[in-house]
């Protein structure tokens, strides 16, 4: 089998899938802190609700997506990430009304 661009494309190397759950762990463990500090304050209300909202949903999608494809890196960053997203976003309306009974 003679190895040509499109087949080198088509299939990564295994370096190509560590650098991606590389990227995957960096852009996931970044939502840590901030559900911490959330946690730790009991407070969002400095947190965008639309912008959570957004980004939940493009999280959710390119889940999704990494289902369709395969995509081992796409798939456990996106699922992970939408899991702490999610519980941002659910502190954010708990706290938020919480705010609002005072």
């Amino acid at each position: 089998m003679t190895l040509t661009l499109t087949t080198a494309i088509a299939t990564p190397s295994a370096w190509v899938e560590w650098v991606g759950f590389a990227a995957a762990f960096c852009t996931t463990a970044a939502f840590v802190p901030q559900l911490v500090r959330v946690l730790k304050l009991k407070t969002a209300r400095d947190i965008s609700l639309r912008m959570f909202l957004l980004f939940s949903t493009g999280v959710f999608l390119w889940l999704i997506y990494g289902l369709a494809v395969h995509s081992q890196p796409v798939i456990a960053s996106n699922g992970v990430t939408l899991v702490l997203s999610l519980s941002i976003l659910y502190l954010k309306l708990k706290y938020d009304r919480d705010a609002g009974k005072e």
